[in-house]
């Protein structure tokens, strides 16, 4: 038996290696536009956010729209340039997620990409319709809100203590608190395990295979419990 019906993922920095693309497309849009250049640390902050909320973060005084919309349109351009060679998947990312599913998980996606980006990527990696739902930053509340979640959950039957939240953010761990739902936190993406154990998540990987084989552990003690029960 799963301890866990639903497995709920984040994209870029999760399953796949896209930071430092992200980070360099910040970049060369804010020199685009005119605005100081920010350390990578600081632009790793924000991945997770719809990119709206993350120009907002980071350029708070940006409020006029035109100036926003050229920062989004200059961000695509670059991002779009340099996903001529799509970013890999994490080493391990296509066989575990292969291997959850055939152990009886359902698969879904939350992220701060827009739907475009997501369904493009999607069919680059041959999975448009790998997951059982996905839900994207410009289709709902971005990320820390829950509604990404609670969508999820309602699409699927799941109920929050059913599910589990895989991210490398402080926005998805705190989107899965907020929800209600248990989280584990990746050493390799945005953010490092020190900042990331604030929202106290049940368990953190160095390497995307061990979320596997944490799952199996949990699946064994929840066996052993309803067993003696």
């Amino acid at each position: 038996m799963n301890r866990y019906d639903l497995l709920i993922f984040d994209w870029d920095g999760t399953l796949v290696d896209s930071i430092g693309r992200i980070v360099e497309s910040i970049s060369v849009a804010a020199a685009n536009c005119s605005l100081p250049a920010l350390d990578d640390d600081i632009i790793k902050g924000i991945i997770g956010l719809g990119l709206p909320e993350a120009i907002a973060a980071l350029y708070p005084h940006v409020t006029d729209v035109k100036r926003v919309e050229a920062f989004r349109r200059a961000y695509a351009d670059h991002y779009l340039l340099l996903e001529a060679e799509p970013s890999m998947l994490y080493p391990g990312v296509a066989l575990a997620l292969q291997q959850l599913r055939e152990q009886g998980h359902l698969l879904a996606v939350a992220t701060g990409k827009g739907r475009r980006g997501l369904d493009r990527v999607l069919a680059g990696q041959g999975w448009s319709d790998f997951f059982d739902v996905t839900r994207c930053a410009d289709e709902t509340a971005s990320k820390p809100d829950p509604l990404m979640i609670h969508e999820i959950l309602a699409h699927c039957g799941v109920r929050p203590e059913r599910a589990l939240m895989i991210g490398d953010s402080l926005f998805d761990l705190e989107m899965a608190r907020r929800a209600g739902v248990d989280s584990v936190a990746v050493s390799y993406g945005a953010q490092t395990l020190e900042v990331l154990q604030a929202c106290a998540p049940c368990m953190s990987i160095n390497h995307f295979s061990e979320l596997g084989d944490w799952l199996c552990s949990t699946d064994t003690a929840l066996e052993v419990v309803e067993y003696v029960g």
